[in-house]
């Protein structure tokens, strides 16, 4: 009898935890539900923050940035600043399985891999994400994070400092956040994957944390998976993801591992601190996270409890 199939996500990821659950449901495996759930995700175009539709660099380009992570051998493969495709985390797929002697592909490497293996060529950036990328330079009391977040002082120093990268890089004619998934399947197996279009109006060629293994991404099928999203900087410095994988190895529980991560990061000085958030999974099955701000929740699904159940972050 094998453990019981579990998904979870980060917010926004409802558009693509049912079908990750439908895979586990019918014994399927932990990779292919994750990329499922990430590939709807990227296509959802209510979503300015993944895939289509994604807020821009400052320059008015959508760069996407993608891992996807394997606990049981720890493979890791990643694609950043790829432009021109929509299903970053299928190209991360790709390099994990067809390009194995690599981990990362960047900007335009990683596209004339996803071009030599039959990916094809998309718009990514729609008019409703180009007046966001506009609209959302002006003052106002949301944070860059968006979704339910107050700013932070943090913020307002990031859009003084993009308005002038805007006015260095103006625009071609023509709420961001990172979104993650992990799943628990039948025969034990523990992936992580992440997908985003990182921080709108980013220096052209920034890769956040999404794609560095340990950062934004780690999983060990012994301990659990971890993901971040929020202010990738900051998590990079600290080494996030496996912050918290770490903390689950040494007997921590779940929201306990989560909060650790956060209280080692607001340590560190950042002129530009933002909301930081993380969450994981253990091979038995439980489940945490944790927020800087009330009201950051995750979806949950078991194939003892097909709809997504939402559960609140812990506050740290």
């Amino acid at each position: 009898m094998g453990v019981m199939a579990t998904i979870i996500g980060s917010e926004r990821s409802e558009a693509g935890l049912p079908a990750g659950m439908d895979i586990l449901a019918c014994g399927g495996s932990a990779l292919d539900a994750v990329e499922a759930s990430l590939r709807l995700c990227e296509d959802n175009l209510d979503d300015h923050y993944v895939g289509t539709g994604g807020l821009p660099n400052a320059r008015g380009v959508v760069e996407l940035d993608a891992s996807i992570m394997i606990g049981s051998s720890r493979a890791f493969a990643a694609v950043g600043a790829v432009k021109g495709y929509a299903h970053p985390i299928s190209i991360a797929r790709a390099v994990l399985e067809r390009l194995p002697q690599h981990c990362l592909l960047v900007g335009e490497g990683a596209e004339l891999f996803a071009e030599e293996q039959g990916f094809e060529r998309a718009q990514l950036l729609t008019d409703e994400s180009m007046q966001l990328f506009r609209d959302g330079l002006l003052p106002n009391v949301d944070a860059v994070e968006g979704e339910n977040t107050v700013a932070a002082p943090g913020d307002n120093v990031y859009r003084l400092a993009a308005i002038d990268l805007v006015r260095r890089f103006r625009p071609h004619d023509g709420p961001w956040g990172t979104i993650n998934v992990i799943a628990l399947d039948e025969s034990g197996e523990l992936v992580v994957g992440v997908s985003t279009s990182g921080y709108p109006w980013k220096y052209p060629g920034r890769v956040g944390d999404s794609a560095l293994p340990g950062s934004g991404n780690y999983c060990d099928v012994r301990f659990g998976g971890a993901a971040c999203t929020g202010r990738g900087e900051m998590s990079m410095r600290v080494s996030g993801a496996r912050m918290v994988v770490d903390a689950l190895a040494r007997g921590e529980a779940p929201n306990d591992a989560c909060r650790t991560l956060l209280q080692e990061a607001a340590t560190l000085a950042d002129t530009f601190r933002a909301e930081l958030r993380t969450l994981c999974l253990t091979p038995d099955g439980r489940h945490g996270g944790a927020a800087g701000q009330p009201g950051s929740t995750y979806g949950v699904m078991t194939t003892a409890r097909p709809d997504v159940e939402y559960f609140r972050r812990i506050v740290a």
